[in-house]
């Protein structure tokens, strides 16, 4: 029989690498990496998942897991689904109420924990949790002292499932053979940002079609590395570390610890990776950084060959054939510039380069494309078994989010809603079948749609845009809908515009944008060109400014539905201010506050008038401080 769930799929690789010394993964402890072959992985895992079954687990039971990525979390993990269990991914970082409520609403039976933090929390709410037989521990710094019976070391279950795998050899190998591909195989708990988190139940056949579908797209060997760092608890690292790992045998390489995840990433050089965008943002300053530290001929290479870089990747995202002579510069540029760069960061033997999560700046995916490396978006939810629509090598487009996966599909409603359907789809939500029935439509055909709670359309190429939450998504006087977080974050695509707050509501007939500049950029800018400027607002106002932004208004109009188009914008006097309560410290907008303290501004801009009066506080470079009054101009892009 062809294998049809994880752990068979891992069995055959196992018994397919038995006797050899291919590595299965491998840990950074204490600066040294530490080898497992296969055999020794199965010797690991069939051990500990007997272990527990010696200790009462049942087939059908959850274990939770909370702990950093680590061998013993994979093996604790391909033990737990061998037995015909499921696993339950906790963060580390949640608090112990957080725990309970997880633990208790899963029913585990078993807790696995990393350390003795993860150890405390679970000893301070031990009364309530009867279910629990014991809390097994793989990092005993800190726990010689402890002696409560609930707690037992990680190598004990080993050794306990030793000696039963003495008594009876092929008991492991009969479970492993019995599980079925719609048996659960792992509990995601979602956020909870609408209320309570709830359990997405997660089948292996779910996770095998994701390996074979992404597979596709960017084919696996099984000599390919992939550093592992994201949490497991999370379905994104679930998805990208334990499946790949079980079905097409990728090497998983467990870094140290968080504050060396990019030192290991260089010494492994992975052939895939999985960031989010501020990881890849901050991968971009800190190239540009070492840059600017390097010596001067490396400075002068770097500038030299970075244009050439840039014409050429756009000529790739257009899907344009690059001319000899920028193709030939192209590969100069990357012999002696862009490989070496690669290298230095782990970056040049990546085939797959993927984010998830906040869409990811076209500036940024036009540097790493610059440097040889595409990356590519992926569009999904927990419920699709983490991603249901990604980028192809080729089709990359700066808007979009990609296509669906072979096998799946996506549909928008008559409300705008994005619906997802495949095999990816998951069993339901633990304990909610309420909950299951509001997310799940099955059409005339049986087919299960997935409503995913976000707006967006699909373009001319079969490409999804996403545009925000329904939820968030603002209507005007027309009944015409638009999302504001999509038009603000496409506008600060911009360098020139730090932050950008669009208006319009049931009240209005258009949607209108208060704009700030960056200041550092638009200053470069200016100066550039010999244009004069004292303040902040000073420059925000020169005309020449404004003809800048308008320009970038204006792109960013035409990938927009009409109704949805920027009509009128005016540029603020000063930037908005987490400290006078206009931001979050995380940098998120007020937006109530600020339509009640910009509210002459924007009564000037639906009355059509050309411009507004305000007054401000100036600070000058020099650090004195003055009221002046100033006219903002209210321009059509």
């Amino acid at each position: 029989m062809p294998p049809e769930t994880l752990s068979q799929f891992w069995l055959e690789n196992v018994r397919r690498y038995r006797g050899s010394a291919k590595i299965a993964v491998r840990q950074k402890n204490l600066g040294i990496w530490q080898a497992y072959s296969w055999e020794q992985e199965y010797a690991q895992v069939s051990a500990f998942s007997q272990g527990l079954l010696e200790l009462g687990l049942q087939a059908g039971d959850r274990v939770a897991i909370i702990g950093d990525n680590d061998c013993e979390y994979l093996w604790g993990a391909l033990a737990i689904m061998a037995a015909g269990a499921a696993v339950v991914g906790i963060f580390t970082d949640v608090t112990p109420r957080e725990v309970e409520y997880i633990v208790t609403h899963a029913d585990a039976t078993f807790v696995l924990a990393g350390d003795q933090e993860q150890c405390d929390k679970l000893l301070e709410i031990k009364p309530n949790l009867p279910l629990v037989k014991r809390v097994i521990y793989w990092d005993d710094r800190g726990l010689w002292s402890y002696h409560d019976p609930w707690l037992m070391p990680f190598q004990a279950v080993r050794e306990l499932g030793q000696q039963a795998a003495a008594q009876e050899p092929a008991r492991f190998d009969a479970l492993v053979a019995r599980g079925k591909k719609d048996d659960a195989a792992m509990f995601c708990y979602t956020s909870g940002t609408t209320g309570l988190p709830k359990g997405a139940m997660l089948s292996h056949g779910n996770f095998t079609y994701a390996v074979a579908a992404f597979g596709e797209i960017d084919p696996r060997r099984d000599s390919d590395n992939y550093v592992s760092f994201i949490p497991m608890a999370w379905i994104g690292g679930a998805a990208l570390d334990i499946a790949p790992h079980t079905v097409d045998g990728v090497i998983l390489n467990f870094a140290e610890g968080p504050a060396t995840v990019q030192q290991n990433i260089r010494e492994i050089s992975p052939d895939s990776l999985l960031y989010n965008s501020r990881l890849w943002e901050n991968l971009v300053a800190t190239i540009r950084a070492r840059m600017l530290d390097s010596s001067t001929i490396n400075r002068l290479l770097y500038r030299l060959f970075l244009p050439v870089g840039y014409k050429v990747a756009d000529f790739q995202f257009r899907k344009q054939p690059a001319p000899l002579l920028w193709r030939l510069l192209y590969q100069l540029g990357n012999l002696i510039v862009f490989h070496p760069l690669r290298s230095q960061f782990g970056l040049h033997k990546a085939r797959a380069a993927y984010t998830a999560g906040a869409a990811l700046s076209p500036d940024v995916m036009r540097f790493f494309q610059a440097l040889g490396l595409s990356i590519q978006q992926i569009y999904g939810s927990t419920e699709i078994t983490g991603g249901a629509v990604t980028h192809r090598h080729g089709d990359i487009k700066f808007e979009s989010l990609g296509a669906p996966l072979t096998g799946s599909a996506m549909r928008i409603s008559t409300a705008g809603e994005i619906l997802l359907a495949g095999p990816g789809l998951f069993l339901g939500y633990h304990k909610d079948p309420q909950a299951t029935a509001a997310v799940i439509e099955v059409d005339d055909r049986g087919v299960r749609w997935f409503h995913t709670g976000d707006a967006g359309h699909i373009d001319e190429d079969g490409h999804l845009i996403y545009l925000d939450r329904m939820k968030d998504m603002i209507e005007l006087s027309s009944g015409d809908r638009y999302s504001p977080q999509y038009i603000e974050g496409r506008l600060k695509f911009s360098p020139y515009i730090s932050h950008a707050l669009t208006l319009g509501g049931p009240q209005q007939r258009f949607v209108a944008a208060l704009i700030t500049i960056d200041f550092d950029n638009v200053g470069r800018w200016a100066e550039k060109r010999g244009l004069a400027f004292t303040t902040y607002t000073d420059l925000a106002q020169k005309p020449e400014v404004y003809e800048l932004i308008r320009q970038d208004v204006a792109e960013v109009n035409h990938t927009l539905p009409t109704p949805a188009r920027v009509h009128k914008f005016v540029l603020l006097h000063k930037e908005f201010d987490a400290d006078e309560g206009e931001m979050t410290r995380t940098r998120k907008l007020r937006r109530a506050f600020l339509a009640e303290r910009y509210a002459d501004i924007i009564a000037a801009i639906y009355a059509g008038l050309p411009a507004a009066n305000v007054s401000a506080t100036v600070t000058y470079r020099d650090g004195r401080e003055s009221v002046i009054a100033t006219t903002l101009r209210i321009e059509t892009p």
